[in-house]
């Protein structure tokens, strides 16, 4: 699901976000300002966005994967506003016309507008994509850290239901439990927030089960800050990072797992997304026919969602661990052989 390893390289991401801005010269925060009377430290969020900033604009992969990411995100905000015509109706056009300058991405088998299908999908999927992996990174999130912080009998219990859902196969249940449910865009939602959590929590919970004996969690203890006090505000601004790699992952995992569902027909085929797209390609043997037009839009609109959320994933992977990132060689150095 995601393309970072949960024990070797989601371990460094913190270490490796760090280091980005110390390469620079960047005085980690309460190292040089809190010794001197009279000052105070930089606040600990400008650090951390200026670091970002130098992650998307230093790796290249980053880069790309955000201006992908961005200009989809844009056509599913602004996109549908410049489509005056449904995308549903009837007999629009010719049947199964290639595109042409009137209809850009062709027509369907029933006389509808391929290319405002698209642009309408486009919203409907980013946002039940983002959407549906922000509620499977917050539960596993708030599970992994309390099992890891709290451990004992409260560890125990939520450890077997985290190792119960990582040996269940996740889409098969996924498509399983989707046959009962009533078909929509909710129950996708439900049903892959139900099968996909535990990865993600088993990385948090070993992180905070790490960081509960630091000094600073003692010393919340100590002054008697409460427990939720200590996950909340304490340890999870330490995980930020680990958490936002585990969100990217899933957002890829979810829109592909909610295409599929769709395509088989689990999902609402009547609401316009890219899998019910593909369902209707399916049904109405839209390849046989050679209408590649219908097919390849919604296609290619998945792979280009889950290539750059990928790249943004390995361009943090590189950041975090220092042995797979690429230095920058100084110019007008070449190394000089040495005749012995």
């Amino acid at each position: 699901m995601s393309s970072t390893r949960p024990d070797a390289n989601n371990s460094q991401l913190e270490t490796g976000l760090t280091n980005v801005g110390s390469t620079s010269g960047v005085v980690s925060v309460g190292t040089a300002a809190s010794g001197l009377p009279g000052t105070s430290a930089p606040p600990a969020v400008s650090g951390r966005m200026r670091d970002l900033w130098r992650m998307v604009t230093l790796n290249r992969k980053v880069g790309i994967g955000v201006l992908i990411l961005v200009f989809f995100i844009l056509v599913a905000i602004f996109g549908p506003l410049f489509i005056h015509q449904d995308p549903n109706t009837l007999n629009a056009g010719p049947t199964l016309a290639p595109p042409s300058a009137q209809f850009l991405f062709g027509t369907t088998q029933t006389g509808q507008n391929v290319f405002t299908q698209t642009i309408v999908s486009t919203r409907s999927s980013i946002f039940w994509g983002f959407l549906t992996a922000l509620l499977i990174t917050a539960f596993s999130t708030s599970v992994g850290l309390v099992a890891g912080y709290c451990g004992g009998t409260v560890d125990d219990i939520l450890s077997i239901f985290i190792n119960v859902f990582l040996v269940i196969p996740g889409l098969p249940l996924a498509i399983v439990l989707a046959a009962f449910f009533p078909k929509g865009d909710l129950t996708v939602a439900f049903v892959l927030t139900i099968t996909s959590w535990s990865w993600n929590a088993r990385v948090i919970r070993a992180q905070t089960m790490s960081m509960r004996s630091r000094d600073f969690v003692q010393a919340a203890q100590s002054s008697g800050e409460g427990t939720l006090h200590i996950i909340f505000a304490e340890i999870l601004p330490n995980e930020i990072a680990i958490v936002m790699s585990g969100f990217i992952g899933t957002v890829v995992y979810v829109i592909l797992a909610a295409a599929g569902l769709q395509f088989l027909g689990l999902g609402s085929v009547t609401s316009l997304s890219w899998g019910a797209m593909l369902y209707w390609v399916n049904n109405n043997d839209a390849i046989l026919q050679g209408a590649y037009w219908w097919f390849i839009p919604p296609t290619l609109c998945i792979a280009l969602v889950g290539t750059a959320l990928s790249l943004i994933n390995f361009g943090v992977d590189e950041i975090a661990n220092p042995r797979l990132r690429k230095e920058a060689k100084p110019k007008g150095s070449k190394a000089k052989k040495v005749v012995a």
